[in-house]
């Protein structure tokens, strides 16, 4: 027993130590991204004062990188939700050394992605108009519209994941304040509620936990498949599949785990932590990146066989333009990042190597933002009428916009890295016991 609670109390002195005073390339990464994120946001306010125009939006291609950064951050936010609640509700062990991680991404990213429908409304002030309430205007929303649905869908899935973060946060806040002192013992003090560990408290904590999982489960395909609808509502060729709404939800699961790996692999070696993220528990998150990617892989092959086998003269020329257009490159090299390279990790060699699960990361992440701009831009370059085809290039104000969203993100994470435990010590100690 005194060997055990030897083992528990290092095991809060290693993961507390990452919120002491951080190693020089952690100021060096903050830095950067913060400047990232002001980059963006000097973009953002230019836009602002010159309006929308400087943006490379234009007929036909009414949706740019705009909408893409949306449905991708909004992607980058489901893993969070299925490392947590789904893996919980299927004990899958591995997820202790990932849950922490995966929501704090997740609030992050729901974050980053609410700003884009703000930024491409072009008068943001107004975003308000959105929100259904009696109002002296006499204006109320589409209820209708698929944006509008967005709002509802976007805002409970962000709801949901911050209570779970938190709740699921509690015990290890208690923990946190026995090792503080002044000020910030007693900001730990109010936020984990009176926590003292007593049977009582954690039977219903359990059930709380329990309760949550189950809720925030059903969002996993609920929240992306509404985000789905804003294209497959429309008549647009290319769009308008019933497939889209599974078909995003497997691509948001991979890119959000891929996101994971990124983050966690960098982490583990800055703050020590390869005791408890082992090799092993990569291995597995690598078997959910590959088969998600091959979810993928076949909606790929099913949306070409159901614009084929329809006989739909224009679904047939939208994928003929997409295989052979003005997008053709970024096409091919969505499906060498999606498709082909994480089919690598059938080598066992290459799924426990993780310099190459984080380089392997970083190409998923590239190929899923760009499978989302290949879906909205080339739809809608060339549509029916051949009299309004045309093409879309974007600015260095959304470049700039896009690269501020990435700040935004890494910026808030670097900082949760370093004010809350980035593992659920409860948790590692339960397994450990």
């Amino acid at each position: 027993m005194s060997s055990l609670k030897g083992t528990f109390d290092q095991l809060e002195r290693d993961v507390l130590a990452a919120m002491a005073k951080p190693k020089k390339s952690f100021w060096l990464a903050l830095a950067v991204s913060s400047l990232m994120f002001a980059v963006g946001m000097g973009c953002w306010g230019w836009q602002i004062y010159k309006g929308l125009g400087v943006a490379g939006i234009t007929n036909p291609v009414g949706w740019g990188v705009y909408i893409t950064d949306f449905v991708f951050w909004v992607g980058i936010a489901h893993s969070g939700t299925l490392i947590s609640a789904v893996l919980f509700l299927f004990r899958a062990k591995f997820r202790n050394s990932f849950n922490r991680t995966a929501e704090a991404m997740t609030i992050f990213a729901v974050m980053t992605a609410g700003l884009f429908p703000l930024i491409h409304l072009g008068r943001c002030w107004l975003f308000y108009w959105l929100f259904p309430y009696p109002n002296q205007r006499l204006l109320w929303v589409n209820f209708r519209s698929p944006l509008v649905w967005d709002v509802f869908a976007v805002s409970t899935y962000f709801t949901v994941s911050l209570i779970f973060w938190y709740v699921g946060m509690v015990p290890d806040l208690a923990i946190v304040r026995r090792y503080t002192t002044g000020v910030k013992q007693w900001i730990f003090r109010i936020f984990s509620l009176g926590w003292r560990g007593t049977r009582y408290q954690w039977e219903h904590y359990g059930k709380l936990y329990m309760f949550l999982a189950a809720l925030a489960t059903p969002l996993v395909i609920s929240v992306h498949s509404v985000v789905s609808w804003d294209f497959a509502m429309s008549v647009v060729p290319g769009w308008h599949t019933t497939i889209f709404a599974p078909y995003f939800v497997a691509g948001a699961i991979f890119s959000g785990t891929a996101m994971v790996i990124t983050l966690v692999v960098p982490m583990r070696r800055i703050f020590n932590l390869e005791t408890y993220i082992t090799v092993s528990h990569f291995e597995s998150l690598a078997k959910i990146l590959l088969f998600t990617s091959m979810i993928v892989t076949y909606s790929y092959i099913v949306e070409y066989v159901l614009a084929f086998y329809s006989g739909h003269e224009f679904e047939i020329a939208h994928f003929l333009y997409r295989s052979f257009g003005d997008y053709k490159y970024l096409y091919w090299l969505m499906l060498l990042c999606n498709s082909l390279l994480p089919l690598t990790i059938f080598v066992k060699k290459l799924r426990r190597n993780l310099t190459y699960l984080f380089i392997l990361s970083l190409f998923v992440n590239v190929g899923m933002w760009l499978e989302r701009f290949v879906i909205i831009v080339s739809s809608l370059a060339k549509d029916y009428d051949p009299y309004a085809w045309g093409t879309y290039t974007p600015t260095l104000i959304e470049a700039g916009i896009t690269l501020g969203s990435f700040g935004m993100f890494f910026t808030f994470f670097l900082l949760f890295t370093k004010y809350l435990p980035v593992l659920s010590i409860t948790e590692i100690k339960e397994i450990s016991e």
